[in-house]
């Protein structure tokens, strides 16, 4: 291997990266979602400026099993996204992701700053009924339970587009960002094949830890739960804004 080339690089060391390039290819992948509402002055301390919380307080946790991934092996996590306004455009702002895999940790914050820590995840079940705990500090943050006794159709799920996440890599000549940068990383799903789909009702649950506080986002309504398996690509996202070019 030769040296490595001013306007090339993909991690460190070059010759033995953490995790592979893109794109990263999933198969049998599990997702149970619960759509709720909360309280939206709850979700305003978790959204970066300029995002503004949706009026409705909407907000959708989801359990993920990953049963097989190009990139970074079987892992699970448990994810939660936020209701938000950008400018005149509505989206999602993804807040925490649970997850057990530490390769797919070093992605996610790197490549789209996916708000991803190590924690305890389990999930559970079957087509119907799906059970999703994750937490640290032996504390269970976030329970996410559902069951979907009907067929459904890809199109009945919620758009989750724009999903937006803040990438932040720190300065290493002092404090502040070298790179901060809001990313949509809806765009970055291919090659999307749903094998199956239902819909039916869930409830989620969250618990004050040492690490984390989120109860105030205690669920006040519900809106629905799907479950479904998919396998797909993961390749690159989208720079919406770039926070230090104005």
């Amino acid at each position: 291997m030769g040296p490595l080339a001013s306007a090339e690089g993909w991690n460190v060391p070059f010759d033995s990266p953490f995790y592979p390039p893109l794109p990263a290819k999933y198969e049998q992948v599990l997702f149970h979602l619960v759509f709720f509402s909360c309280d939206p002055a709850a979700t305003r301390d978790l959204l970066p400026d300029p995002l503004e919380p949706s009026p409705d307080g909407r907000c959708v946790a989801m359990g993920i099993s990953v049963p097989k991934c190009s990139a970074y092996g079987a892992f699970e996590e448990a994810a939660l996204q936020l209701s938000c306004r950008f400018g005149d455009q509505i989206g999602w702002y993804c807040s925490h992701v649970w997850h057990n895999g530490p390769a797919g940790i070093t992605a996610g914050r790197e490549v789209y700053g996916t708000p991803k820590f190590l924690a305890d995840v389990e999930i559970g079940g079957t087509q119907e009924q799906i059970s999703t705990v994750a937490g640290t500090d032996g504390t269970n943050e976030i329970s996410i339970q559902s069951r979907a006794p009907d067929p459904a159709a890809m199109e009945e799920l919620p758009d989750l587009s724009p999903s937006w996440r803040l990438k932040v890599i720190p300065r290493a000549d002092g404090p502040g960002p070298a790179i901060k940068q809001l990313i949509d990383g809806s765009t970055a799903t291919t090659d999307l094949q749903i094998a199956w789909c239902r819909r039916g009702e869930g409830t989620v649950r969250f618990e004050r830890s040492a690490a984390r506080d989120l109860t105030g986002l205690a669920p006040v309504s519900y809106d629905g739960a799907y479950h479904m398996e998919a396998s797909y690509s993961e390749g690159y996202a989208t720079i919406v804004h770039d926070f230090l070019k104005g």
